[in-house]
């Protein structure tokens, strides 16, 4: 199995013991995602440290704020390093008014150029957010693999995303009672546009609800993404395996 979309250096613990755990489990790639300059570099120190982790680096759109030409020469900068696979996570975040809507927009925008010119994908988180983020998209990233980190649309927006050839990733949050939307559009993404993650250490699985997630977590949503799928599990680890190896080159 893979975790799309990790937080390697806000996990609890020493990283190569959160690491150890995920081989342990299966998990056999793991892409850590940056979120500002210094998880940025956190992230490629853990990717230079562990052969089986891989780096995002980008702006969150909750740090959007002060996003100018510098910070965005400066992404631009990292995704030219061998362990960077993708750019992100950016999007916009409608939930949290940590950063301006403007200032989100423009560093969304900005981070879609700096995929587009590295040849990497994007990772978009999208919170509260589906309509606009979708517009947006559909505007600025023609030729450019989007991911939609944290999938949270819903199930009428699968088929959009899916003619548009974008990623759905799954994340821990699909596993709650509550989720039964989550799990419907789980049920209705292509085979070969699955994903699925932990978010670690946010969105921790059912089982751990209320406490720190890690990568080692995304085995039970994986496990229950294949069961809505009516799929058994060594099918999707397939599925999702060939899917991030495609997109990320690792």
């Amino acid at each position: 199995m893979i975790d799309s979309h990790c937080h390697l250096g806000s996990c609890r613990g020493d990283p190569a013991e959160t690491v150890a755990s995920a081989r342990a489990a299966g998990v056999t790639r793991m892409l850590t995602v940056g979120m500002d300059d210094e998880s940025n570099a956190q992230a490629i120190a853990d990717a230079e440290r562990f052969e089986d982790v891989f780096a995002c680096v980008g702006r969150h759109p909750n740090h959007a704020d002060g996003f100018d030409e510098a910070a965005a020469a400066a992404v631009e900068e990292l995704a030219a390093h061998p362990r960077v696979r993708a750019i992100g996570e950016t999007g916009l975040d409608w939930y949290r008014d940590s950063a301006s809507p403007e200032s989100q927009r423009a560093a969304f925008s900005s981070q879609l150029g700096i995929a587009r010119r590295a040849d990497l994908p994007v990772v978009i988180h999208m919170r509260e957010s589906a309509e606009d983020s979708f517009a947006l998209l559909e505007q600025e990233a023609d030729g450019v693999i989007v991911i939609l980190h944290c999938y949270s649309a819903g199930p009428d927006r699968v088929a959009t995303a899916a003619e548009h050839g974008w990623l759905m990733s799954f994340a821990g949050n699909a596993t709650y009672p509550s989720a039964g939307a989550l799990r419907d559009a789980a049920r209705e993404v292509p085979d070969e546009l699955l994903l699925v993650e932990t978010d670690s250490p946010y969105l921790s699985p059912q089982s751990l609800r209320g406490k720190p997630n890690a990568p080692a977590n995304v085995v039970e949503t994986a496990e229950l993404v294949a069961e809505v799928r009516g799929a058994d599990y060594g099918e999707l680890e397939r599925t999702v395996e060939a899917n991030a190896r495609r997109v990320f080159g690792w």
